[in-house]
């Protein structure tokens, strides 16, 4: 009983800023909820031999949705040239102004820089540890997180946010 009261406390605690991150990847949330199920299953079994548990589950959900992006990349050229339309995928549906613009704004974004916000922000990694999830120098970790929130201030209209 233990075991799983310790895997519901991780769940808890990192479970939405992961769910976040895998749809910063372009996942649905049927998706993203697939690659952050798989991420913990990784994590459990392998818990005592991870030394930094949010980087471990941070760096998997981001293999396994880079890994899911191919594959949907594959299915679609495949579908594209067998003219099916049916590979077509419906458009999400956004709840509220605010949550369109800021989705839209970190649309805009590199993917370099979504992924440090994200991971940063919601995540509340430190840029060392993203650095060794992105698997850059923690100044580009920094400076990429500059650079996005310079481009979010400039894109979000400020009467949404207050």
């Amino acid at each position: 009983m233990a075991a799983q009261e310790d895997w519901q406390c991780w769940f808890d605690e990192h479970g939405g800023s992961l769910l976040l991150f895998a749809r910063q990847w372009g996942a649905s949330r049927s998706d993203a909820e697939d690659i952050l199920q798989d991420a913990f299953v990784r994590f459990w079994k392998h818990r005592r031999r991870v030394s930094d548990p949010a980087a471990y589950l941070f760096r998997s959900v981001r293999n396994a949705a880079l890994n899911q992006l191919r594959a949907q990349a594959s299915r679609r050229r495949r579908h594209l040239i067998a003219a099916d339309p049916a590979s077509v995928a419906a458009p999400t549906v956004r709840d509220g102004e605010l949550l369109a613009a800021i989705e839209t704004a970190l649309g805009k974004l590199p993917v370099e820089q979504r992924e440090v916000l994200v991971m940063k922000i919601w995540g509340g990694l430190t840029f060392e540890v993203i650095a060794t999830v992105a698997g850059i120098p923690s100044n580009t970790a920094a400076s990429r997180y500059r650079y996005a929130l310079a481009a979010l201030r400039h894109d979000l209209n400020p009467e949404l946010i207050l």
